[in-house]
């Protein structure tokens, strides 16, 4: 006897019927104060403890020439008053219109604290010196990797880039330590604009929106 059949509904459905209800906390003015970078640290913390994995994953959205956004998740490896520091090569696509248009954001969002975090403001290039410290903390195999990966560019096949890794080994064989290639370094956003979001019940979400003014930053609340 066959098995009764099911109806599966279509992918739309499913989403459309999804639903989660936020309810771990609040975000209340008196206790997020007047300095953003002080509440993105404490949220950072609170986010490495939860021991979620790679809770420096951020998504970064650029713009390219024709003025289309592009977005992908990216590391942040550094963050203080002066910004969020990320690295790449400088030839990849996000390189490519970062040189274009170096206004750019950044999201992170935690998942498990129902929180995220939108940053907005003008990307530079970390200096040379910054870039090499980094560089020499990377584990071997990631430094061979900068030095034989054309990013974003066309291959023909994994062959091409797994043959090009083999002769930067190759190449490097003798050093301990490969230096940074000239093509490969960091990128700083410096923030105009951060807002936190607190997932609340019902959809009514806390919202809180910090802007320069003057050098000072100025805070706002958003309606969710």
């Amino acid at each position: 006897m066959n098995p009764p059949s099911r109806t599966i509904a279509p992918p739309a459905a499913i989403a459309a019927d999804l639903r989660t209800e936020y309810h771990r906390g609040e975000l209340r003015e008196d206790e997020a104060g007047d300095d953003p970078y002080e509440l993105f640290g404490r949220w950072f913390a609170e986010a490495v403890a939860g021991g979620g994995r790679d809770p420096n994953a951020m998504a970064l959205a650029t713009v390219d020439p024709a003025g289309q956004p592009s977005v992908r998740i990216v590391l942040c490896k550094e963050f203080d008053a002066r910004g969020f520091v990320f690295y790449t090569n400088f030839s990849s696509r996000k390189g490519v219109e970062l040189a274009g248009n170096p206004h750019a954001s950044l999201l992170f969002y935690w998942a498990g604290l129902e929180r995220q975090v939108r940053i907005g403001g003008r990307v530079e290039k970390v200096d040379d010196a910054e870039s090499d410290r980094y560089f020499g903390q990377r584990p071997r195999a990631a430094r061979i990797g900068a030095w034989a990966s054309p990013q974003s560019q066309s291959i023909p096949d994994r062959a091409v880039l797994e043959e090009r890794t083999a002769q930067m080994e190759q190449r490097f064989a003798g050093q301990a330590d490969p230096p940074r290639p000239a093509h490969w370094g960091g990128y700083r956003l410096a923030p105009g604009a951060i807002e936190f979001w607190q997932g609340r019940p019902s959809r009514l979400h806390d919202r809180l929106l910090y802007t320069r003014d003057s050098g000072a930053w100025k805070r706002t609340r958003l309606a969710p």
